[in-house]
């Protein structure tokens, strides 16, 4: 294996701003740290909160890199003290808490996953954060069981996409909403039972037709706003909703009774924060119930363009425009 060089090519956030604040810059390549492997960076999946980051308004953690990017796929090419699972040439993808828009980016050791057989280094880097996101949100928070009603909001973003797939693959019924009839489309492809265009129907009327008036169990939102009453109306008694963005608002204005009179459970939660131990837990999670419906083709990751490393300001107008299905990736390698 070729020795890993001291500099490297990422891209850093010159400024808060729009896409054109993302700079390609010649960077120093980090060094692992205890329980650290350091990946040579072949694949970076594109996220929201890359682009909440870029504007400001979602800060790395305290000691982290400040690059953007939270999860890639490579080829581990060096390992820091007390790393047991993971030696240099393998072959992993990982959630990161930051770093993945380079050619090198640390990881830690626990929050590495191996590439699920059959995929390519694209797909494998797109698949981390939106699985991690989808498992702990969905079925370890919002307690997603066989039988039950599910809806997500946004089923064409990268959450949305894999959300309808591992829901189906359990056993849930599923809705989702998106913006267009082609989205819509997409989302009963990808396994949907229902699919609503938010912006000519609207969704608590088709979860009262769909559901028999039993409402949903499990609801995956990621708009918040005047969403967050209408899920309330729109739940089963005893009804779970869990909330991993605010795209529509954060502050809102619901009616307590309806929670208490249904019994609701109204949560959420950010995956950047949490500690290195809680995501060891939900890697081990998805290994052993996630990766091999990859591996097997029942859960696919969907890709909507792949851009180069330097054009990671074209990425980001990309998201911005809402017109894409599934995931962003830039190609690094």
């Amino acid at each position: 294996m070729a020795a890993v060089p001291t500099e490297m090519n990422g891209i850093i956030i010159d400024g808060k701003g729009g896409p054109e604040v993302l700079t390609l810059a010649r960077l120093p390549v980090p060094s692992a740290g205890p329980g650290q492997i350091l990946v040579k960076v072949s694949a970076a999946g594109v996220n929201r909160p890359d682009v909440q980051q870029r504007i400001g308004a979602y800060p790395p953690p305290p000691g982290h890199s400040a690059l953007p990017g939270l999860e890639i796929a490579g080829e581990v090419v060096a390992t820091g003290q007390g790393v047991t699972r993971w030696k240099a040439g393998d072959a992993v993808c990982a959630l990161v808490n930051g770093g993945g828009y380079a050619e090198y980016c640390l990881a830690e050791e626990t929050a590495a996953l191996p590439v699920p057989v059959g995929l390519d280094a694209v797909s494998a880097g797109a698949l981390p954060e939106t699985a991690f996101t989808v498992w702990n949100n969905v079925f370890e928070r919002g307690g997603l069981a066989a039988g039950d009603w599910f809806l997500v909001h946004g089923g064409t973003s990268g959450i949305g996409t894999m959300a309808i797939q591992l829901a189906k693959a359990f056993g849930a019924r599923v809705m989702a909403t998106a913006g267009s009839a082609e989205k819509c489309k997409a989302c009963l492809d990808l396994g949907a039972d229902v699919a609503v265009n938010y912006r000519t129907e609207d969704f608590v009327k088709a979860v009262k037709d769909a559901t028999g008036g039993k409402g949903i169990n499990v609801t995956l939102d990621m708009v918040g706003g005047d969403y967050t009453e209408r899920n309330i109306i729109a739940a089963a008694e005893d009804g779970r909703i869990v909330q991993i963005a605010v795209l529509g608002g954060a502050e809102v204005k619901i009616n307590v009774a309806r929670i208490m009179m249904k019994r609701i459970t109204l949560t959420g939660s950010t995956l950047r924060p949490r500690t290195r131990e809680v995501k060891a837990g939900f890697a081990r999670a998805l290994e052993a119930k996630v990766w091999p419906l990859v591996s097997a083709g029942k859960v696919r990751v969907v890709l909507d363009q792949v851009f180069p490393l330097a054009q990671a300001a074209d990425a980001h107008r990309r998201m911005e425009t809402s017109q894409h299905v599934g995931k962003i990736v830039l190609k690094v390698k």
